[in-house]
Parts: C-alpha cells; sequence; structure tokens
C-alpha cells in the first residue's frame, strides 16, 4: 500500500468523512462514529450527572440528537469538539428539564446543579494528587463545581460558559474565583497533619 493508498483510507475514514456519509444516509459510517465516540460521550455525561443509569440515558440521547442533527456538521471544528458541545448541550437540557433552573442561586450565590469531577490532566499527577484534587472537587459547592469543571477542566471560555448556563459572564467568573479559593483551602485542609 502506498502513501497515497493510506491517504485516500483515512481520509474516507476521517470522522467528517464519516458524518458526511452518516448525513447521507450511510448506517455503517454512523455506527463507526458511535464505535470511535460512545466512550468519551458516556465519560462526559458520567462526570456531568454522576449517576451511572443517568449518563447511559443521556448518552443514547446525545447519538440520538447526533443522528437527527450529523447534516449541519460542517467541519469547522474538530468532530471531537462539535460532538463534545452537542454531550454539554444535552446534559445541561437534562438538567433544566428536571426542573433545575440554572438562574437561580442560594444566599451563597451558589448555581444550584450537581455536576460530578474529573481531573485537568491525570497522565501528570501522581494518583494521591488526583484523588486529594478529586475528593476536593466533590467537596465544592454545586455552582462552583460546575464552572470549575466547564472551564478549568473542559476548557471552555467563560462567555461559553455563561450561554450554557444562562448566567452573567460576570458570574461565571466570580464561580470560578471562589471555586478555586475554596479548593485551596479544601486541600490544605487535606494535607494538614492530623
Amino acid at each position: 500500500m502506498t502513501a497515497a493508498d493510506t491517504e485516500q483510507v483515512e481520509a474516507k475514514t476521517s470522522d467528517y468523512a464519516l458524518a458526511q456519509a452518516s448525513a447521507g444516509g450511510d448506517m455503517a459510517a454512523f455506527e463507526q462514529l458511535y464505535e470511535r465516540h460512545n466512550r468519551r460521550v458516556y465519560s462526559l455525561c458520567l462526570r456531568m450527572t454522576s449517576n451511572t443509569a443517568e449518563a447511559e440515558d443521556l448518552a443514547q440521547e446525545v447519538f440520538i440528537q447526533l443522528f437527527r442533527k450529523i447534516g449541519s456538521f460542517r467541519g469547522e471544528s474538530a468532530f471531537t469538539t462539535w460532538l463534545h458541545r452537542l454531550t454539554v448541550n444535552q446534559v445541561l437540557m437534562h438538567f433544566r428539564k428536571r426542573g433545575v433552573r440554572m438562574e437561580q442561586t442560594t444566599d451563597d450565590g451558589e448555581t444550584p446543579v450537581q455536576i460530578v469531577t474529573g481531573t485537568a490532566n491525570p497522565n501528570h499527577m501522581p494518583v494521591v494528587d488526583r484523588i486529594a484534587l478529586d475528593k476536593a472537587i466533590a467537596q465544592l459547592p454545586p455552582g462552583y463545581r460546575t464552572v470549575f469543571i466547564l472551564h478549568d477542566i473542559e476548557g471552555h471560555e467563560h462567555e461559553e460558559i455563561a450561554r450554557m448556563l444562562g448566567v452573567s459572564v460576570g458570574t461565571s467568573k466570580s464561580q470560578l474565583h471562589k471555586a478555586r479559593m475554596k479548593l485551596r483551602g479544601l486541600l490544605r485542609q487535606q494535607n494538614a497533619p492530623q
């Protein structure tokens, strides 16, 4: 097989090519996309809900939405970025449907949403540090945790977070600042000799 042949095979199996084929009704191409990305979608749903049953249901809903919207993928960004956005939006819609109002805040300025933890880059962090960080993130109030995960772990900008959560950019920045301060305190408590 020549380099040109390899390039042609890769072009036919790129996410963009598979998305285009899926939009044209090619079920085998859609199945390939599902096989490539179902674990990533499920993991994100699980991280955001911390409930395996909800995560499984939401992952299914994401792929149903993907099937419906695959024709709108234009390839302007990476397919994984587009799918990530679709997944986050689906989970946020789930929270809204459950009656959680993102705009409401508690006396602490918290946004009442349950979101679960992950680690920034688990490959560059000792296991003990990852466990401590996961434990500390889990102890954050829900509003702080939501913005912290979306910004510091998932990499969204404040403008995106504000749109997703239906809050102002200032609220997003404030929540992130408070989350980081609280995390520092929680990590210091965990590391303090007892």
